[in-house]
């Protein structure tokens, strides 16, 4: 008697056991700079929020993974992910030769050009313009290697965060501000202290796109990531969550 039920309770323990590790899902640590808003920014209780996190996350639920995301600062974030601190990188990270070189990438997540943002009422024909005028960008952003190879003479001014640049262009300090252009919308159109008194003068034309980044030969989940972009862009909710964070316009 006493056996028998030692068997069965065993039994069952194994069995709990084993559902326990069918359910349970592989998790990744996300880093995301989260000071690129709407695609990466802070919520009212700090925690990470924004496009790019949506996205990773709903990519996750769909490839069966599970993933925290977390607040990196964008000097610190690709080291980090190098030496495995992070196993993804979700922060608008520009898709590039010389990236693909130390980093593997998932198939494009979003679309950008690179934009300058001008004091309200000044405009811009192209980057020639700038000539003689202060640049602000966020350092190691591909809107600073765009304005280091177009050489126009203009002053650059880097910046640990595209907010203080546009604090900078707000008063006055610098004359012109290049990120991406779903930021420059942002800071144009929707955020409160600074909608209305800035304007989004030029686009560059030429198409970059967003890919999660991860360590150099990890094909595994790189594939992982893939099936679950995939999956966003085929439900439809790709477009929800372009919705959400950009507008119908988009």
């Amino acid at each position: 008697m006493f056996r028998s039920l030692c068997g069965g309770f065993v039994l069952a323990l194994a069995v709990a056991a084993l559902g326990g590790i069918a359910q349970a899902a592989e998790k990744y640590t996300v880093a995301s700079d989260c000071t690129w808003p709407p695609m990466e920014l802070l919520d009212d209780q700090k925690q990470p929020t924004g496009y790019s996190v949506d996205y990773i996350k709903e990519a996750a639920k769909a490839a069966g993974i599970d993933v925290n995301v977390q607040n990196v600062a964008w000097d610190g974030i690709f080291g980090g992910v190098a030496t495995g601190k992070y196993d993804i990188v979700a922060s608008s990270t520009t898709i590039t030769p010389e990236r693909q070189k130390q980093f593997d990438f998932t198939e494009p997540y979003y679309e950008v050009e690179q934009a300058v943002i001008l004091p309200a009422g000044k405009s811009i024909q192209s980057l020639a313009d700038l000539k003689g005028k202060k640049v602000g960008g966020q350092i190691g952003t591909t809107g600073i290697f765009v304005m280091r190879k177009a050489d126009t003479g203009a002053t650059l001014r880097e910046y640990d965060d595209v907010g203080l640049a546009i604090q900078d262009l707000v008063g006055g300090r610098i004359d012109a501000v290049i990120c991406d252009d779903p930021v420059a919308m942002y800071y144009v159109n929707k955020k409160p202290d600074t909608a209305g008194k800035l304007n989004l003068s030029f686009k560059t034309g030429d198409k970059e796109y967003y890919g999660f980044t991860v360590r150099k030969g990890r094909k595994d989940l790189v594939d992982k990531l893939n099936k679950g972009i995939r999956a966003v862009k085929d439900s439809g909710r790709e477009a929800e969550l372009i919705s959400k964070w950009m507008g119908d316009g988009k």
